[in-house]
């Protein structure tokens, strides 16, 4: 399986403009800049797409995980947060965090805990990060 997305950029880094766009259209030109980046822009940019994807990724690996185990959460919400760094050789992800909170009729902390680690090391976006990956987790009764 693969899946493509493409970038247009025009101009230098701050005051250029780009442009992302994803096959299945779901962005369509969205604009990213230097400001939407580093600032507070209208847009788009690199790590809040990383942060999109690595909530859904982990969100569908801790659904799988729970089902493992016979279990069905009636919710999940994830929010990662990415951090960008400026280091020795330029910028850097250098961590992500996620934030969890789920209602999960029938589980018990432990088995809940349990699901959020593996799903927390085991989905293919977490494993793409050279970068401290922390883990905030609630569940709701």
């Amino acid at each position: 399986m693969k899946r493509s997305a493409s970038a247009m950029w025009n101009g230098d880094l701050k005051t250029g403009k780009g442009t992302l766009s994803t096959d299945s259209g779901v962005l369509s030109n969205s604009q990213y800049s230097f400001s939407t980046r580093f600032e507070d822009g209208k847009g788009t940019n690199p790590e809040e797409l990383l942060a999109a994807a690595h909530a859904g990724c982990f969100s569908m690996a801790l659904s799988a995980q729970l089902g493992e185990v016979g279990l069905v959460a009636q919710s999940i919400k994830t929010t990662a947060a990415v951090t960008l760094e400026k280091t020795g050789g330029g910028f850097t992800i250098t961590a992500v965090h996620l934030d969890l909170t789920a209602k999960i009729p029938g589980a018990d902390p432990q088995a809940f805990d349990k699901a959020a680690e593996n799903a927390k090391s085991g989905c293919p976006v977490s494993k793409l990060f050279n970068a401290k990956i922390t883990l905030d987790k609630k569940l709701e009764a």
